[in-house]
């Protein structure tokens, strides 16, 4: 089997490796303002999956896909050659939606935010519907019991 330390030292190293083409190597009109988030490989050093995010429309993830696939093979052979492996890996590129998620994470915190604002609002004008103490007291209830029995000793003492 496959250290998981080497495994991870290659899976950074790819994405450095695949960063680093990106920015200089790769003169596609195509390609976006590109970001390569993540690059995760298997255990038998194989398959490789290089994750990116791209900064616009899905016009422009479109086309930075796109852009991505038709340069795979010269990515491919420069990872290979720099990693020094038998096989080089095959690459796979997937748009990283960790944006999204976080901008809609995001928006549901403001949401509830603004909820419990809401909440606090509405409760700082709020009245009690009845009595400030809705409930019997103690002494209360003793001193209704004598009355109703006539009695002065409390019931609870009584044999």
């Amino acid at each position: 089997m496959t250290d998981p330390a080497k495994v991870r030292r290659h899976a950074e190293r790819i994405r450095e490796l695949v960063a680093s083409v990106v920015r200089s190597q790769i003169k596609d009109p195509r390609l976006g303002m590109i970001t390569i988030t993540d690059a995760r490989i298997t255990a038998d050093l194989r398959d490789a999956t290089v994750f990116y995010t791209v900064l616009g429309d899905t016009a422009a993830q479109a086309s930075t896909a796109a852009a991505l696939e038709s340069a795979k093979g010269m990515l491919r052979s420069t990872v290979g050659k720099a990693l020094g492996l038998r096989h080089s890996p095959t690459l796979t590129f997937v748009l990283d939606e960790v944006q999204d998620q976080v901008k809609h994470i995001d928006d549901l915190l403001a949401a509830a935010r603004n909820a419990d604002a809401e909440v606090q609002r509405l409760a700082a004008k709020a009245q009690y519907a009845g009595e400030a103490q809705p409930y019997r007291l103690d002494d209360e209830d003793a001193d209704v019991e004598d009355t109703e029995t006539g009695d002065d000793e409390p019931r609870g003492d009584r044999r």
